[in-house]
């Protein structure tokens, strides 16, 4: 399943997990001194605007005062006006990239580039460009869409606290202001929409490539392996779904965690605005903790009810296959697909589907139910901050979009469940399957210029 596409696959994800776990350490210790050498940041954005100063309150509160008694004097003629001062162009703050951001992009972009070069040197397979430098692309794109959630969760404070003021005070949020984040917010989801696009073709084409990996690895064995229960059926379908299921949590996995990096220290400065929980008084990083506890009680409920639908669906696939060889056998043979031996067959068929359907029934009642009410704990946890008053609408916004986000990763396991689940039948399947090929046999060789690879 692995080896067949990936370059020595223990090797190769073990490497990837070492590698970023270094990359991330480097950041954190030496990224700020690195800058200044490396980064392009000067050459692509300007820096950063001063804030602005602060109006004094008592100079605009205290009118000017005239003496009605001071005699009249001629009116001094009025001094010029200053020279126009030339201030340098600098980038505002609430901007998508700025010199931070190009900084990061950049050293996300140099580490991925220097693992791909590490493997095209020290082990380059036939699948190299897919299995190597397609997986590091989609990473990074995925990546780049989490970098996009989190402006927008910033985008959304300054934004709705900006619809406060001017639903509340008519007049106060001069339109220029009002269309400039409206206008702001689209120049961000433009692109990403364009990238998702992108992403979606790469994701075909990559989930094809590995299904065809596979499938040229089984039939170099095929000999050996024809004689198994469904081997059609595992080298048609099963290696498609794999590859498919494989991409689609690897990637959700890896999109979880960089969540998790991401939001997680912005959930923990959210949650300073959090007065106090229900039933547990002030708690430090509050909102942090109720989200990986909550989460955590929902993926070992859902794992403790469902531990039955990988076996069930195990067994699904064998009298599926069952019944469609008598099938196949049937268009060949007049003596075969009788209709009583297909009514008994028909039969394990029914009596398996009935039973999943029984244990999915249950099963999808806890998910459902537990996913529902997961989404009312960010209200029930900020109650008694909204009923004292000490939330703005941005920052309610704010709250519970990077809630949602932490919440959402940490529950990873409990959404993808039901993927999960088909996840393990396919991969029983073809673990059987492939035990019948010598474990110490090379992937197929082809010729990487050959259609066999392109």
């Amino acid at each position: 399943m692995f080896r067949s596409f990936f370059p020595s696959p223990k090797l190769f994800f073990t490497s990837a997990i070492v590698w970023l776990l270094l990359a991330t350490m480097a950041w954190v210790t030496v990224g700020g001194s690195l800058r200044p050498f490396l980064s392009l940041d000067g050459f692509l954005v300007a820096p950063m605007c001063a804030p602005a100063p602060a109006a004094d309150p008592a100079a605009a509160a205290t009118p000017p005062q005239t003496d009605q008694a001071a005699p009249t004097t001629p009116e001094a003629p009025a001094a010029a006006p200053p020279a126009t001062v030339t201030t340098a162009a600098c980038t505002p703050e609430g901007t998508f990239l700025t010199g931070e951001q190009v900084w990061l992009y950049q050293y996300v972009l140099m580490v991925a580039i220097l693992f791909c070069l590490f493997w095209f040197f020290y082990e380059r397979n036939e699948w190299y460009w897919w299995s190597v430098v397609a997986t590091t692309g989609i990473l990074l794109i995925t990546y780049f869409n989490v970098q996009v959630d989190a402006f927008v969760n910033n985008w959304q404070g300054t934004f709705f606290n900006t619809l406060q003021s001017a639903l509340s005070t008519p007049g106060s949020v001069a339109p220029s202001k009002f269309y400039a984040e409206v206008i702001t917010i689209i120049a961000v989801s433009v692109p990403r929409i364009l990238v998702l696009v992108i992403l979606a073709f790469l994701t075909s084409h990559y989930v094809f490539r590995w299904r065809k990996a596979m499938n040229s690895y089984y039939m170099r064995y095929w000999h050996a392996i024809r004689t198994t229960e469904g081997a059609a059926q595992r080298v048609q379908e099963d290696t498609m779904r794999f590859a498919q299921i494989v991409e689609d949590l690897g990637t959700s996995f890896f999109d979880a965690l960089i969540t998790l990096a991401v939001f997680l220290p912005i959930l923990w400065g959210l949650s300073q605005s959090v007065t106090e929980l229900p039933f547990f008084g002030q708690v430090p990083g509050s909102l942090v903790w109720v989200a990986l506890v909550s989460a955590a009680l929902g993926t070992v409920f859902l794992a403790a009810i469902g531990f039955k639908l990988p076996g069930l669906q195990f067994e699904n696939q064998k009298v599926e296959a069952a019944y469609r060889k008598e099938l196949v056998y049937g268009e060949d043979n007049a003596d075969r697909a009788e209709p009583l031996k297909i009514r008994e067959i028909f039969a394990s068929v029914q009596k398996n589907y009935y039973r999943i359907y029984w244990h999915y029934t249950y099963f999808n009642f806890a998910r459902y139910g537990y996913l529902q009410l997961a989404g009312y704990i960010p209200l029930l946890m900020l109650a008694p901050s909204i009923l004292a008053g000490t939330l703005t609408l941005g920052l309610y916004q704010q709250v519970q979009g990077a809630f949602g986000q932490v919440a959402s990763s940490f529950q990873f396991l409990a959404r993808a469940w039901g993927t999960v689940i088909e996840l393990i039948s396919v991969y029983k399947r073809l673990r059987l399957f492939e035990s019948y090929i010598p474990k110490d046999q090379l992937p197929i060789k082809e010729s990487v210029s050959g259609a066999a690879t392109i």
